[in-house]
């Protein structure tokens, strides 16, 4: 039996993109993080497309773009913003709800994509339609088997909330019978639609102690079933360093009005730390996220307290009981 998951250091000279290409979408899930007030509703053009992605460009170092919307499969360049970036030499993933527009299993190839991620948040559609629409489930996991069968590399993404939490465990049989390589597990975030259902009364977060109690066990069992799995650490243990992705690793969130995050708990603010104006990439200057990632307290990410303060619970003495890793910190279980 798997029981244990590795904690994923932030691996000096990797770096990611995560490339929002547009923000529309044919779907209105509910806990959706895009917010066009903040992300903007531009489409990119496909020069655009390729100027931007020469901006992340790094030589020597090992570097990630995924595609994302929105939906991407929406945007007719897709395939050709793909080509660009493994010429470039990026690795790429790509993002869906599982629509696959534009013909994308036939235009595009697995050579050409690393990893083709669907967005699925419940083993049936009685779990997962009412997060992410009526039909979706269908679609999804139709797509994914023709993916599957197509020579991809196929990777299922898993938003864990109240909603969901207790069918995670079910998960497992329908990734094994499908093929699904890679699992991940996430943990909600209040932005964007969560962040306004969450204000008028959805309870979308676990708690701390159902948290550990599942997810680690789901995790596990899902290694043991040949399934390569990851989560975010969430919470650190007594002994661990608190350690912010902001200062010693690189990851880029990139929207298409041009705003260029470092932390994704930011981004429904304007704090980003970057812009891309006239098609180069400008650092801000003011208070921006940069700013807070050197801050040091007690209850671990700044980001979290500040944005997110009713995820942290204190003892009686005020100290905090469990520290908040930075969002990017993940734990990986790799089947035997």
């Amino acid at each position: 039996m798997i029981s244990k998951a590795k904690t994923v250091g932030f691996q000096s000279g990797e770096r990611n993109i995560f490339f929002h290409i547009l923000t529309a979408c044919n779907l209105s899930c509910r806990h959706c993080y895009i917010n066009k007030e903040q992300h903007g509703t531009e489409t990119l053009s496909r020069e655009t497309m390729e100027k931007w992605l020469e901006l992340f460009v790094a030589p020597g170092k090992k570097s990630n773009v995924i595609f994302l919307g929105g939906e991407p499969t929406m945007h007719p360049d897709l395939v050709h913003g793909i080509s660009k970036a493994k010429e470039l030499g990026f690795d790429v993933t790509v993002d869906s709800n599982g629509y696959l527009f534009h013909n994308l299993l036939e235009t595009s190839s697995p050579e050409q994509i690393d990893f083709l991620s669907f967005s699925l948040d419940g083993p049936d559609s009685l779990v997962n339609d009412p997060i992410r629409g009526e039909g979706v489930y269908d679609i999804c996991t139709t797509n994914m088997r023709k993916a599957v069968a197509a020579g991809y590399n196929v990777s299922v993404i898993y938003t864990v909330s109240n909603l969901n939490i207790k069918h995670l465990h079910r998960m497992i049989p329908l990734l094994t019978d499908i093929g699904v390589k890679r699992f991940f597990i996430q943990v909600i975030g209040l932005r964007g639609n969560s962040a306004a259902e969450s204000a008028d009364g959805t309870e979308w977060q676990v708690s701390p102690e159902e948290w550990l109690a599942t997810v680690p066990k789901v995790a596990a069992d899902a290694a043991e079933a040949g399934i390569h799995v990851t989560f975010p650490k969430v919470f650190l243990e007594e002994n661990e360093t608190f350690e912010c992705a902001g200062i010693v690793a690189e990851n880029f969130f990139v929207f298409p009005n041009g705003r260029v995050y470092r932390c994704p708990l930011c981004e429904d603010h304007p704090v980003h730390a970057f812009t891309i104006n006239d098609n180069k990439l400008i650092a801000n200057d003011g208070l921006t996220e940069d700013n807070f990632f050197q801050l040091d307290i007690a209850e671990g990410c700044v980001m979290n307290k500040l944005l997110q303060p009713d995820t942290i619970a204190y003892d009686k003495l005020g100290k905090p009981v469990h520290r908040i890793s930075c969002c990017l910190l993940k734990q990986e279980l790799l089947p035997e």
